[in-house]
């Protein structure tokens, strides 16, 4: 052992692998779920703005402009209700802090979002996966307790599924569980409904959002978490000091402020998403319906890595994602319609060749 070793559960842990992030212009990029539209002119307009004000002073630690935003878009009581973070992903980290243990327990469903298992490693907690059943339902095993549950993980729509759990089955999820339940909803605006209402109406569950995706901010990073305010007000105690930085939160107050626009691009994405579902059915893939920016699909030849280095030669991004004791397929972000055609062309190419 040396003076610069790290813990131990640290050093046997596998790292969380994000997509690809090659330099702009050389790919068409489908690979991250990313909007594949810039953000509203509105957004722009108020980061020019923000970057000739007080960059030399720390910003407000607890994003109030944008809490008070988001509450009035939202429908919530108050901006009490919302605790900012860098990203969803830094909200995901500071639940399974503060309500995770070491040695303690979270669950997650299998396949889905593979960070919250490394957050769990970091934590020196243990992490249960439970696997979907055919047409990625949720086992009743996914709603039981036991001594060590602690949190319970839902992404909501699933990636890489883009499926979703109806809030009536959520809601008996967080009835029989012991422990909160956190519904990720990073692209909730994809799809049909969501569980924001349910906060409301039950303490142990949380919703968490980001405006990476629908609001095209990935770049920016700035996610939200809607939960009781006692429990956001025990949750702010732990975040960083300041979490959210001041163009961020200009961003992001803007951003939400948007809805017109939001509304346009999300017709534009599910439009396309509906055309690409039927190009790749019928091309022969086995496509689940989605309802997030993303498909994914497999193919009878089982060629998916082979299909995705394919792809990456002629300048194609797509996500090859392969899940131990389930299988491997591709999954494919929505672009603009000239960006997906591009890919169904080459996929097309690529069967033909086989």
């Amino acid at each position: 052992m040396t003076k610069t070793d790290l813990r131990a559960a640290l050093a046997q842990m596998l790292p969380y692998t994000p997509g690809e992030q090659p330099p702009p212009g050389k790919f068409i990029k489908l690979n991250t779920n990313e909007n594949p539209y810039p953000p509203a002119e509105s957004v722009v307009a108020a980061i020019k703005n923000a970057a000739s004000g007080p960059l030399n002073r720390y910003p407000d630690p607890t994003a109030t402009l944008f809490r008070r935003a988001a509450a009035e878009t939202l429908g919530l009581p108050g901006p009490d209700w919302i605790l900012a973070g860098n990203g969803s992903d830094e909200i995901l980290t500071i639940l399974v802090r503060g309500f995770v243990g070491e040695g303690q327990k979270l669950r997650l469903p299998y396949p889905s979002y593979i960070l919250y298992r490394t957050l769990a490693d970091i934590q020196g907690a243990k992490w249960e996966q439970v696997p979907f059943l055919d047409g990625w339902h949720l086992p009743s095993v996914f709603g039981e307790g036991d001594r060590d549950l602690r949190l319970v993980l839902l992404p909501n729509p699933n990636s890489p599924s883009g499926t979703v759990v109806p809030p009536d089955q959520v809601e008996r999820l967080a009835a029989s569980l012991p422990c909160p339940l956190v519904v990720d909803e990073a692209y909730a605006d994809f799809a049909e409904f969501n569980c924001l209402d349910l906060v409301r109406k039950h303490e142990n569950i949380l919703v968490t959002r980001t405006l990476s995706k629908s609001y095209g901010l990935a770049g920016i990073r700035f996610g939200f978490l809607v939960a009781q305010p006692s429990l956001i007000a025990k949750l702010a105690n732990i975040k960083d000091s300041y979490n959210c930085d001041y163009l961020a939160t200009i961003a992001a107050t803007a951003a939400i402020s948007a809805q017109d626009w939001l509304a346009d691009v999300i017709a534009k994405i599910k439009a396309t998403r509906s055309r690409t579902e039927s190009r790749l059915r019928e091309m022969g893939f086995d496509v689940t319906p989605s309802q997030a920016n993303f498909v994914w699909c497999t193919h009878p030849s089982g060629r998916h890595e082979q299909l995705h280095e394919y792809l990456k030669k002629n300048q194609i991004l797509v996500r090859y994602m392969n899940f131990p004791d389930w299988g491997d397929g591709i999954r494919i972000s929505i672009g603009t319609d000239e960006q997906t055609e591009a890919c169904m062309m080459m996929i097309e190419r690529y069967l033909q060749s086989l």
